[in-house]
């Protein structure tokens, strides 16, 4: 039997203020109906008043999802720049303080405002969430176990947040730091099977603690709604190419699980500790550093495990449709990503003698000019 694994994307962006590049504490209620004439049910607002989410319909190829993307960040810039604002994609904002942002006004929203206290402003934060299908929920957990040692690879190629409340964090992906401060984030639990899983979201619930599974945020999860394994670990990336490459690599991986039952079929109790460690590495460094080989206990440099992965899923990428995506990790790694981008605007910009206010106003023009189609690169 073939299975197409289609995938679905999600894209957060942030919304600045053309004149003084900050976070919009309150988005004009015209703007989203404007929007929403647009893009239909694709665009949706988030948790704050600064950040607006597109989804693309079910895709079963990468170049659906390219145009359908293309679409939606060309029609939110367009719609944006109408109020004197501007969009862009990444994981942080570099100039935004969360004490000035506002949730918006939607039960769910108040409601885990409510849950999360002081933290919920804080969530100042931009991901890109990929579903790819799997519609057996047993193989949909069998896969979620075997792909945690890859969620780093696919973090590291996204980081896009070097920045926070004007300052530079020394990180290339500061997003996770930040949204660890909530609950059921971070690499989840190895699973023993689907009832295990099960068990443990019935007791969740049972016991009041959560209203259902859509309020577990793990790095990696069963979708709450579809028959999907859904990938949350990635920073929103600026470049449209860096999302899509992701996203093909989450979905190559899932089919050739699929199709080699034995891979990562063996875990130690300081497996998810360890992946736990790379992802780190991931957050410290981008692509510029390596990562932990579990099994040879040494660091690899991270371009020798994008090749290994490149090659692991080789078969697969040609199956799906999808290698000039998947090869486009390899300009990431020779480009740079978003994150490292911004950090040399920024230091080439405070070596003229900018302020790092100004430093990070350059950084942020780029990230708007990048993020619509047909940008700098």
């Amino acid at each position: 039997m073939q299975f197409s694994y289609p995938i679905g994307i999600e894209e957060e962006y942030f919304l600045a203020d053309r004149k003084t590049r900050n976070a919009v504490p309150h988005m004009p209620k015209t703007l989203m109906r404007r929007c929403a004439a647009v893009l239909g049910e694709q665009v949706q607002t988030e948790l704050l008043q600064s950040q607006i989410e597109v989804a693309t319909p079910i895709c079963n190829s990468l170049d659906d999802a390219r145009q359908a993307l293309r679409h939606c960040r060309e029609a939110l810039a367009e719609a944006a720049g109408e109020f004197d604002l501007a969009l862009f994609a990444a994981g942080t904002h570099p100039l935004a303080e969360w004490t000035e942002q506002n949730p918006t006004d939607k039960p769910r929203y108040y409601q885990i405002a409510d849950d999360l206290k002081f933290l919920a402003r804080r969530n100042m934060l931009c991901g890109m969430h990929v579903h790819v299908e799997i519609a057996d929920p047993h193989l949909r957990l069998d896969v979620m176990n075997r792909i945690l040692p890859f969620l780093p690879v696919l973090l590291g190629l996204s980081a896009s947040s070097p920045f926070w409340r004007k300052h530079p964090t020394g990180l290339m992906g500061y997003r996770l730091a930040a949204y660890d401060e909530l609950p059921r984030t971070g690499i989840p639990e190895f699973f023993v099977n689907l009832a295990d899983y099960n068990n443990y979201v019935d007791t969740l619930v049972t016991a009041g603690v959560i209203e259902d599974a859509t309020h577990i945020w793990w790095s990696i999860r069963p979708s709450p709604r579809f028959p999907t394994l859904e990938l949350r670990i990635a920073d929103s990336c600026t470049h449209l190419e860096d999302t899509l490459c992701i996203a093909a690599l989450y979905r190559c991986l899932a089919r050739a699980l699929r199709r080699r039952p034995e891979l990562n079929g063996t875990w130690r109790n300081h497996t998810r500790l360890l992946i736990e460690e790379n992802r780190w590495r991931a957050q410290r460094n981008g692509t510029t550093g390596g990562l932990i080989d579990i099994e040879a206990k040494r660091i690899v440099p991270f371009a020798e495990v994008v090749e290994h992965l490149l090659q692991l899923v080789e078969e697969d990428a040609a199956a799906l449709g999808c290698v000039r995506e998947v090869a486009h990790a390899r300009q990431i790694l020779a480009r740079g990503t978003s994150a490292a981008q911004q950090i040399a605007i920024y230091r080439q910009a405070r070596d003229q003698g900018a302020s790092r206010i100004e430093a990070l106003r350059h950084v942020i023009d780029w990230l708007i000019e990048t993020t619509r189609p047909g940008g700098p690169g």
